[in-house]
């Protein structure tokens, strides 16, 4: 039985999952999980990086230390996109990692999407780039996107990944290498961007401290280091007229392409062109997804009055729906802080029914949600010109038996939910199949995902 290490880490926590693959079937394992809590510095929010690293190391030692007999294979890392670090002359990072959701590239950016086919998002690696102060640039030697960052920590070697590095707003979507020539237009060192590798390839085996401190020698291996690639590995489609939902902090919607999409039409709906696995595409919009629940949840509990989310989606589904709809895209909905109170003014602005309890403001999300998820799904379909059949939700959001149920409702189509662990479940299958034990492409890789895993279906209620 061949074993892997998953460090799959999202907006809020990381976790590092050990994943046994055997007779065509893959099985996940939770080994630790730690949180992911920014930190305010200064006036800017920024990763607790090091303490990420940290969380890293001692779910790999934990996980060796379980391991009966079997040799770890090799570690994939997946991380969110879009944010990196600077590395100096020497190797050391400058200065600490911001957060996307920073504020210092608030207000308006120049439109690339005819050069990048990447949405004009004011987080886009390029703009936040632009944003750096002058000592910070021009210190920098290297630039690293977070999961390339702690791939190097690991093993010494300092390389790109381009399932992430296609979110940077640097990358030529055609030819699926670094746009040196925008960068330098932009003021940018030609040498700050890293060489690159494809999911599969073989990054470098643990430094000596490492593999002490883990307690085992190994390699890393490239997988699709942006979350969104590897959850997309996981969809157990049976054809390719499907469209995805990968629900987290994020939700990201969209299909999947052979080729970018740089029509006027993608760009003004707020699609993107991100690299996938094997040489695809993902055509998607980012919706603002489960953070509106996790901002209100943390929000109540700061008051004083906690509350079940299982208990308040009961409640929700009970509630007559569609009387409060927000678009969950407005930017006032992207930091955070009191998420309910803002949803409720934006109500009160629309002129729709303004929620007044914790379950109405759940409800009214879940309805915006499932809203925005149809009209994404339409869009992208006739964008790609691909009739769609089948929604798959994936990630954790497939739990949200309502959501998936209004979704469907929405699109007025099947939706088919799971795998949950979408992205270490897309992490292990990469590094599995880089060490022969499995072969093919996505479509055998599904398969896999299909004798593994149990699937929930949702059938649209009419209109």
């Amino acid at each position: 039985m061949d074993a892997f290490a998953a460090v799959d880490l999202g907006a809020s926590s990381g976790r590092v999952m050990l994943g046994r693959v055997e007779d065509g079937t893959v099985r996940l394992d939770e080994i630790a999980r730690f949180e992911n809590r920014p930190v305010r510095l200064n006036g800017s929010l920024h990763w607790n990086i090091l303490d990420l690293y940290q969380g890293v190391l001692d779910g790999v030692r934990a996980l060796v230390q379980q391991l009966d007999g079997e040799t770890l294979t090799s570690i994939g890392i997946d991380t969110w996109a879009v944010d990196y670090a600077l590395l100096g002359a020497d190797g050391a990072i400058v200065g600490i990692p911001f957060h996307y959701r920073d504020s210092r590239t608030d207000g308006d950016h120049a439109d690339l999407f005819s050069v990048n086919g990447i949405a004009q998002l004011p987080f886009n690696t390029v703009y936040q780039l632009l944003a750096e102060t002058a000592d910070r640039l021009g210190g920098a030697e290297r630039m690293l996107m977070i999961p390339d960052l702690l791939a190097y920590w690991l093993t010494g070697v300092a390389v790109g990944e381009v399932t992430n590095a296609s979110t940077t707003g640097l990358l030529d979507p055609r030819t699926r290498e670094w746009d040196r020539a925008s960068a330098g237009r932009l003021g940018l060192k030609a040498d700050l961007l890293p060489a690159l590798m494809s999911p599969g390839e073989t990054i470098g085996a643990l430094t000596a401290e490492v593999a002490d401190t883990v307690g085992t020698e190994t390699t890393v291996v490239a997988v699709g280091t942006h979350d969104t690639a590897s959850a997309i590995v996981a969809v157990p489609a049976e054809s390719s007229n499907f469209a995805y939902i990968v629900s987290g902090t994020w939700s990201l919607v969209g299909v999947e392409t052979t080729d970018p999409v740089l029509s006027d039409a993608a760009r003004d709906g707020g699609f993107t062109n991100e690299a996938g696995v094997d040489g695809t595409v993902r055509l998607l919009r980012n919706v603002m997804g489960m953070w509106l629940v996790q901002e209100s949840l943390r929000q109540w509990e700061r008051d004083g009055r906690p509350q079940s989310l299982t208990d308040l989606l009961a409640e929700a589904a009970s509630l007559a729906g569609l009387g409060a709809v927000v678009d969950p895209d407005l930017p006032v909905f992207l930091p955070p802080g009191d998420m309910a109170s803002r949803i409720a003014e934006e109500c009160a602005t629309a002129g729709v029914t303004v929620p007044s309890t914790p379950a109405e403001t759940i409800r009214c999300i879940v309805d915006s949600l499932a809203a925005a998820y149809a009209r994404s799904v339409d869009v992208a379909g006739r964008l790609a010109g691909i009739d769609v059949e089948t929604v798959h939700i994936v990630g954790g959001g497939s739990q949200n038996e309502l959501l998936c149920q209004l979704t469907a409702d929405a699109t007025g189509l099947p939706v088919v939910a799971g795998p949950i662990e979408g992205s270490a479940l897309g992490n292990v299958l990469v590094q599995a199949r880089a060490a022969g034990a499995i072969t093919g492409g996505l479509k055998e890789m599904r398969a896999v995902v299909r004798a593994s895993f149990p699937l929930k279906l949702y059938s649209p209620r009419g209109a």
